[in-house]
């Protein structure tokens, strides 16, 4: 693919909601996170590859669009593995995840399954950096229920492979952090779990009460 070709596909995966980072015509780990989290949403063979193929469906498609328009939010689609920012205007920006992998594993002598948990949720902390724990390294995290974050990882498998966060490229986590202060709402849900969070918009006391709740954990 020439540099020409590479502005492009990162142009039009731009303009269609994909998070490409710097439009450069260079195929970074921006471009390639763009190119993945296209072809999770479309239901393409997931190669991270730019190809003349690539290219002609990325020119074909259309705009990524979230499930739930009106309110600023995040969501998480489990099935597809995709995360998507939606800004008050609707525009998204979408970045492929890795979501809990559903194994057992053992964590402090106990037992627990790798589960990512679904419904609306609210950020009720964050980390800045790094942060060490016993289960790892997490990189700018946004927690919204119990342990499980929004957050940078050095890997983001294709497949469902952490142990119940949502792992997010590094490239944007920083940025992601900045996008969901405290308090943002989150959609978890996959094709049988739909929960809308419109209530919670109508009466903020609502998120409110979801927030403090999560204060708690």
């Amino acid at each position: 693919m020439s540099r020409a070709q590479t502005l492009e596909a990162e142009r039009r995966l731009s303009e269609r909601g994909y998070w490409t980072g710097p439009v450069d015509g260079r195929f970074d780990e921006g471009t390639k996170s763009a190119l993945i989290a296209f072809q999770k949403w479309e239901g393409r063979a997931i190669t991270g590859k730019l190809t003349v193929e690539e290219l002609e469906a990325i020119r074909n498609a259309t705009p990524a669009k979230a499930k739930e328009a009106g309110y600023p939010h995040v969501e998480v689609d489990v099935d597809r593995q995709v995360l998507m920012v939606v800004d008050e205007h609707d525009a998204v920006k979408v970045l492929p995840v890795s979501t809990g992998s559903d194994k057992q594993f053992m964590d402090q002598g106990q037992m627990s399954v790798a589960y990512t948990p679904r419904g609306r949720f609210v950020v009720y902390d964050k980390s800045y950096g790094w942060e060490n724990g016993d289960l790892g390294s997490v990189y700018y995290a946004n927690y919204i229920t119990g342990g499980v974050a929004i957050h940078g990882y050095l890997t983001v498998p294709t497949t469902p492979a952490s142990h119940g966060c949502i792992r997010i490229p590094m490239f944007a986590a920083r940025e992601v952090s900045r996008l969901l202060p405290v308090g943002t709402i989150v959609l978890v849900y996959d094709k049988v779990s739909f929960v809308s969070a419109k209530d919670w918009i109508k009466n903020p006391k609502l998120k409110d009460a979801a927030l403090a709740n999560g204060a708690l954990q």
